[in-house]
Protein backbone atom coordinates (compact mmCIF):
# COMPACT_ATOMS: atom_id res chain seq x y z
CA UNK A 1 0.00 0.00 0.00
CA UNK A 2 1.33 3.48 -0.90
CA UNK A 3 2.16 5.89 1.87
CA UNK A 4 0.28 9.18 1.72
CA UNK A 5 2.47 12.00 0.45
CA UNK A 6 3.54 14.72 2.84
CA UNK A 7 1.93 18.12 2.08
CA UNK A 8 4.17 20.37 -0.02
CA UNK A 9 4.25 23.17 2.57
CA UNK A 10 5.50 20.75 5.24
CA UNK A 11 8.24 19.51 2.90
CA UNK A 12 9.32 23.11 2.15
CA UNK A 13 9.30 24.03 5.84
CA UNK A 14 11.37 20.95 6.72
CA UNK A 15 13.93 21.66 3.98
CA UNK A 16 14.23 25.32 5.01
CA UNK A 17 14.67 24.27 8.64
CA UNK A 18 17.49 21.89 7.70
CA UNK A 19 19.18 24.60 5.61
CA UNK A 20 18.90 27.14 8.45
CA UNK A 21 20.29 24.67 11.00
CA UNK A 22 23.17 23.92 8.66
CA UNK A 23 24.01 27.57 7.85
CA UNK A 24 23.80 28.61 11.52
CA UNK A 25 26.40 25.96 12.36
CA UNK A 26 29.07 27.92 10.42
CA UNK A 27 30.29 30.92 12.48
CA UNK A 28 32.01 32.64 9.51
CA UNK A 29 28.67 32.99 7.71
CA UNK A 30 27.14 34.75 10.70
CA UNK A 31 30.15 37.05 11.08
CA UNK A 32 30.03 38.05 7.41
CA UNK A 33 26.24 38.38 7.29
CA UNK A 34 25.84 35.65 4.67
CA UNK A 35 22.51 33.88 4.37
CA UNK A 36 21.05 31.51 1.81
CA UNK A 37 17.74 31.48 -0.03
CA UNK A 38 16.48 28.14 -1.32
CA UNK A 39 14.37 27.52 -4.40
CA UNK A 40 14.03 23.78 -4.83
CA UNK A 41 17.55 22.39 -4.61
CA UNK A 42 19.14 25.66 -5.85
CA UNK A 43 20.75 28.06 -3.39
CA UNK A 44 21.40 31.77 -3.73
CA UNK A 45 23.81 33.28 -1.24
CA UNK A 46 23.06 36.77 0.07
CA UNK A 47 25.77 39.01 1.52
CA UNK A 48 23.98 41.75 3.40
CA UNK A 49 25.76 45.08 3.16
CA UNK A 50 27.58 46.14 6.31
CA UNK A 51 30.11 48.98 6.63
CA UNK A 52 32.68 46.49 8.01
CA UNK A 53 32.81 44.96 4.50
CA UNK A 54 34.28 48.13 2.96
CA UNK A 55 37.92 47.70 1.97
CA UNK A 56 38.65 51.16 0.60
CA UNK A 57 36.86 53.91 2.48
CA UNK A 58 38.03 56.57 0.01
CA UNK A 59 36.15 55.04 -2.93
CA UNK A 60 33.64 53.16 -0.73
CA UNK A 61 33.97 49.69 -2.28
CA UNK A 62 33.72 46.13 -0.89
CA UNK A 63 36.91 44.52 0.34
CA UNK A 64 38.38 41.99 -2.11
CA UNK A 65 39.02 39.45 0.65
CA UNK A 66 35.43 39.75 1.83
CA UNK A 67 34.23 39.25 -1.73
CA UNK A 68 36.43 36.19 -2.19
CA UNK A 69 35.33 34.78 1.19
CA UNK A 70 31.71 35.27 0.15
CA UNK A 71 32.27 33.36 -3.10
CA UNK A 72 34.21 30.55 -1.44
CA UNK A 73 31.54 30.20 1.26
CA UNK A 74 28.90 30.02 -1.46
CA UNK A 75 30.79 27.15 -3.12
CA UNK A 76 31.38 25.22 0.11
CA UNK A 77 27.78 25.54 1.32
CA UNK A 78 26.40 24.63 -2.11
CA UNK A 79 28.54 21.46 -2.20
CA UNK A 80 27.58 20.49 1.34
CA UNK A 81 23.91 21.27 0.65
CA UNK A 82 23.97 18.87 -2.30
CA UNK A 83 25.15 16.12 0.07
CA UNK A 84 22.50 17.06 2.64
CA UNK A 85 19.79 17.26 -0.05
CA UNK A 86 20.68 13.80 -1.38
CA UNK A 87 20.62 12.38 2.18
CA UNK A 88 17.25 14.03 2.91
CA UNK A 89 15.70 12.75 -0.29
CA UNK A 90 16.99 9.22 0.38
CA UNK A 91 15.61 9.32 3.95
CA UNK A 92 19.10 8.84 5.41
CA UNK A 93 19.18 12.06 7.46
CA UNK A 94 17.61 11.95 10.94
CA UNK A 95 15.62 15.19 10.82
CA UNK A 96 14.19 14.74 14.32
CA UNK A 97 17.63 14.94 15.97
CA UNK A 98 19.42 17.24 13.54
CA UNK A 99 22.43 19.05 14.98
CA UNK A 100 25.93 20.13 13.97
CA UNK A 101 27.46 16.70 14.56
CA UNK A 102 24.85 14.91 12.42
CA UNK A 103 25.50 17.12 9.39
CA UNK A 104 28.08 16.13 6.77
CA UNK A 105 31.53 17.71 7.13
CA UNK A 106 32.28 20.75 4.98
CA UNK A 107 34.40 20.27 1.87
CA UNK A 108 38.02 21.45 2.14
CA UNK A 109 39.38 23.94 -0.37
CA UNK A 110 42.16 22.64 -2.62
CA UNK A 111 42.50 25.84 -4.65
CA UNK A 112 40.35 28.88 -5.29
CA UNK A 113 40.67 31.67 -7.85
CA UNK A 114 38.63 34.87 -7.80
CA UNK A 115 38.20 37.19 -10.78
CA UNK A 116 37.27 40.73 -9.75
CA UNK A 117 35.32 42.03 -12.73
CA UNK A 118 34.31 45.43 -11.31
CA UNK A 119 34.31 47.08 -7.89
CA UNK A 120 31.74 45.81 -5.41
CA UNK A 121 29.40 48.63 -4.47
CA UNK A 122 28.27 49.32 -0.89
CA UNK A 123 25.05 47.30 -1.11
CA UNK A 124 23.79 43.71 -0.85
CA UNK A 125 25.47 41.12 -3.05
CA UNK A 126 24.22 37.78 -4.35
CA UNK A 127 26.04 34.68 -5.55
CA UNK A 128 25.18 31.33 -7.02
CA UNK A 129 27.47 28.33 -7.41
CA UNK A 130 27.32 25.80 -10.21
CA UNK A 131 28.81 22.39 -9.50
CA UNK A 132 30.84 21.52 -12.59
CA UNK A 133 31.90 18.10 -11.32
CA UNK A 134 31.23 16.36 -8.04
CA UNK A 135 32.55 12.96 -7.18
CA UNK A 136 32.94 11.19 -3.87
CA UNK A 137 36.39 12.72 -3.22
CA UNK A 138 36.71 15.80 -5.43
CA UNK A 139 34.50 18.61 -6.71
CA UNK A 140 34.91 21.52 -9.11
CA UNK A 141 32.69 24.60 -8.75
CA UNK A 142 32.11 27.87 -10.63
CA UNK A 143 30.60 30.84 -8.73
CA UNK A 144 29.11 34.10 -10.01
CA UNK A 145 28.34 37.20 -7.93
CA UNK A 146 26.21 40.21 -8.77
CA UNK A 147 24.53 43.09 -7.00
CA UNK A 148 21.67 44.87 -8.72
CA UNK A 149 21.49 43.03 -12.03
CA UNK A 150 22.05 39.27 -12.41
CA UNK A 151 23.53 39.86 -15.88
CA UNK A 152 26.21 42.25 -14.60
CA UNK A 153 28.68 40.26 -12.51
CA UNK A 154 31.08 42.04 -10.18
CA UNK A 155 33.08 38.90 -9.40
CA UNK A 156 33.33 35.27 -10.37
CA UNK A 157 35.43 32.41 -9.09
CA UNK A 158 36.31 28.80 -9.61
CA UNK A 159 37.50 26.33 -7.05
CA UNK A 160 38.38 22.73 -6.44
CA UNK A 161 37.41 21.02 -3.23
CA UNK A 162 38.18 17.83 -1.35
CA UNK A 163 34.94 16.19 -0.32
CA UNK A 164 35.08 14.87 3.23
CA UNK A 165 33.92 11.36 4.06
CA UNK A 166 30.54 11.28 5.78
CA UNK A 167 30.71 10.01 9.37
CA UNK A 168 28.62 6.91 9.99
Amino acid sequence: MRQPQEPVQQVKKRRDSVLNTFVQSVPFLKFMGISFERRGDELTAVLEYDPKLIGNAVINRLHGGGTSGFLESTAVITLAWKTIWDSMEAGELDLEHLNHSSLPPLPKTINFTTDYLRPGLPRDAYARATIVRAGRRYASVHIEAWQDNRDILFAQASGHFLMQAVKQ
